[in-house]
């Protein structure tokens, strides 16, 4: 029964790590968590596919290596959407939507980093002609953007470098709002997220993150955060990492089990419109009998079991973060303007 109800799912992950440098064959069996034979395994119809790019120095060197790095995955990732009658690239929700109907997976470009950006904001029109429907603002360790979560002591990030955004975040958090670009909290310093929460002309997302109530980790968030999801209409996607899941836990100690549990508590409360899937498979993401795509309709099994009906399947699986995609590109092309006063006034197309 849940087999079946799994198969007529549209499920999107929405975040997947690419390999770099580029060498695995995305359209053939591998090593690697995600690739073509295991999505069609597993009937994943959409991913988020991530050109991730790590904290470095912010120096000339250092930026232009973001950049670099960050243009070079997003044209890889775009290779990956390149064959015809198997994969396709959504650059919009109802690009998603056609390609489920016609059996194909659909690839969603992102960055996660906004350290990719190398202190250029025109960057991010670049990145929104490669297809790209979020940006993480920061990974481990504070950038030019905001404040991360995870500071890394090696760069010098003894304290919060901006007290949340920094200006140049607050013009980002704009500029993603007229490109039609969703801002992804994930790795962000709570301080920085209720800034973006407020501030954003769309709601935000936490791509692949997790509950701190059951599982006290810095990279998780805590009630308030939730309860701000709620108030501004954002999600969260409940990731595999284990450590996120569980204090200290390994995979093979996990199961679906868990990660139904924290779907569970952001269902229960704040509501199922507000809580996804993003696995970070190849990213650290995996438990024990959910390694790899494959192995998705476990975790529909899973919420069967715990009395999830269709609708709730249908929105966790992908119509929420289909929902954000939507307002997302309803903002897009807006006059936005953000004050000195940190308050986004949007001016919506006539």
């Amino acid at each position: 029964m849940s087999a079946d109800l799994h198969a007529d799912l549209l499920t999107i992950d929405t975040h997947v790590d690419i390999p770099w440098p580029p060498g695995a064959d995305f359209f053939a069996a591998g090593p690697r968590n995600v690739d073509l034979p295991k999505l069609r395994a597993g009937r994943v119809g959409a991913v988020c596919f991530a050109a991730y790019v790590p904290q470095g120095k912010r120096d000339e060197a250092g930026n232009k290596a973001a950049q670099d790095r960050g243009l070079a995955m997003l044209e890889a990732i775009a290779a990956m959407a390149g064959r015809q009658g198997e994969t396709v690239l959504a650059r919009k929700a109802a690009d998603i939507e056609a390609a489920h109907k016609a059996g194909l997976v659909a690839i969603i470009p992102a960055v996660e980093n906004g350290t990719a950006l190398g202190g250029d904001l025109s960057l991010l029109d670049r990145f929104a002609a490669h297809g790209v429907r979020y940006m993480t603002l920061t990974h481990n360790g504070h950038n030019a953007l905001a404040d991360a979560a995870i500071p890394l002591r090696d760069l010098g990030d003894n304290t919060a470098e901006h007290g949340g955004l920094s200006a140049l975040g607050r013009q980002a958090v704009g500029r993603m709002n007229q490109l039609g670009m969703l801002v992804d909290v994930s790795h962000l310093a709570k301080s920085a997220m209720l800034q973006a929460a407020d501030l954003s002309a769309t709601p935000i997302l936490a791509t692949h993150s997790c509950v701190r109530a059951l599982c006290d980790h810095p990279r998780n968030l805590d009630d308030e955060q939730l309860d701000v999801l709620r108030r501004i209409g954002g999600l969260i996607q409940i990731t595999m990492v284990p450590g996120f899941l569980r204090p200290k836990a390994r995979a093979e100690a996990l199961s679906v089990r868990d990660i139904a549990d924290h779907i569970d508590y952001v269902a229960q409360r704040i509501g199922i419109a507000h809580v996804g899937i993003g696995s970070d498979f190849d990213g650290g993401g995996g438990v024990s009998g959910f390694m790899d795509a494959s192995s998705a309709p476990a975790l529909t099994a899973e919420l069967v079991r715990r009395g999830y009906d269709d609708a709730a399947l249908r929105s966790i699986w992908g119509g929420n973060f289909l929902r954000l995609l939507r307002q997302a590109e309803a903002v897009a092309g807006s006059s936005i303007n953000i004050g000195l006063d940190g308050v986004t006034r949007l001016q919506p197309n006539q």
